[in-house]
């Protein structure tokens, strides 16, 4: 039965699941060393597609989606000289609310010298939908870290739109007791919110694409401008802000393929230029 269709009443229970992983390095190859999961959460056996120095893992919720009441946390840590690339098995559905908030907290530790690579799949945002979640990383000298986040609101293929509900999200990124990325958002569901230039101007889908650990050169920028422009047509509208120590690149548009095809590309040039090496895309993502 899909929840979608069920009264307030009689939706699903909520669930309050957590998901703790702790990344190692031995001879060269990166390995989870701890892992603990309860439902919904659950990881898959990790995969090395690109050898053993870089560990590839998925995490599955096996509820289906998150409903008023959930209560999600995850705790990841990445030790020294350690590179992991983390996505989701499926995009996340956020169902309409009973009356309650969902809640997610993310807290991410990347020690000396690891690489993560935090790319998850699209967030789906029903309509009436009530949800908040908080990704708060350590990010250690000489770490790096690339992250994506891509929010569609409503099943905008069956014309829905977030008329309703209350979504927020709240992203810091500190080193050494330093804010390197503080992103606050917020979005109360209504026919303002979706029409308006100052929210989401018409566009159901908001996406951003953070690198951070390093400084990036003017020309890296420029290159990740023309990728966008390089991809007509195009329907949504894009931007690049050089970070003191990275970048960023936003989205707001109508088309997940075309702002996954874009950041993929800059994905691709941002791990050349720092691991020498190309992209390797998970095997759970859709052609």
């Amino acid at each position: 039965m899909n929840p979608t269709n069920l009264a307030p009443s009689i939706l699903p229970s909520a669930w309050h699941g957590s998901l703790e992983l702790v990344y190692g390095s031995k001879g060269g190859g990166t390995y989870i060393t701890h892992k603990k999961a309860t439902a919904p959460l659950k990881l898959q056996r990790p995969f090395y597609p690109e050898g053993e120095d870089c560990c590839h893992s998925v995490i599955l919720h096996t509820a289906g989606g998150i409903v008023g009441g959930d209560r999600l946390s995850q705790s990841i840590h990445l030790e020294p000289d350690t590179h992991a690339l983390i996505t989701t098995a499926a995009a996340a559905k956020i169902y309409r609310s009973n009356g309650q908030t969902a809640y997610q907290d993310i807290n991410i530790k990347i020690e000396p010298g690891a690489y993560l690579e935090w790319l998850p799949q699209e967030n789906i945002i029903f309509n009436s939908a009530r949800y908040r979640q908080n990704l708060h990383i350590e990010l250690a000298p000489k770490a790096h870290l690339l992250l994506w986040e891509i929010n569609r609101f409503g099943r905008s293929a069956r014309g829905e739109k977030f008329h309703e509900g209350n979504w927020r999200g709240d992203t810091e990124i500190w080193q050494q007791g330093i804010p390197l990325w503080i992103d606050r958002q917020q979005l109360r569901g209504s026919e303002e919110t979706c029409t308006s230039p100052h929210a989401l101007g018409a566009f159901p889908i908001v996406a951003t694409l953070a690198w951070l650990g390093e400084p990036v050169t003017s020309e890296l920028i420029a290159e990740a401008r023309q990728l966008w422009e390089q991809y007509p047509p195009k329907t949504g509208q894009a931007g690049v802000t050089r970070l003191p120590n990275g970048l960023l690149c936003r989205y707001r548009g109508h088309s997940t393929p075309e702002v996954r095809q874009w950041f993929i590309a800059v994905w691709q040039i941002l791990r050349r230029s720092v691991w020498g090496r190309p992209i390797c895309l998970p095997r759970v993502w859709p052609l």
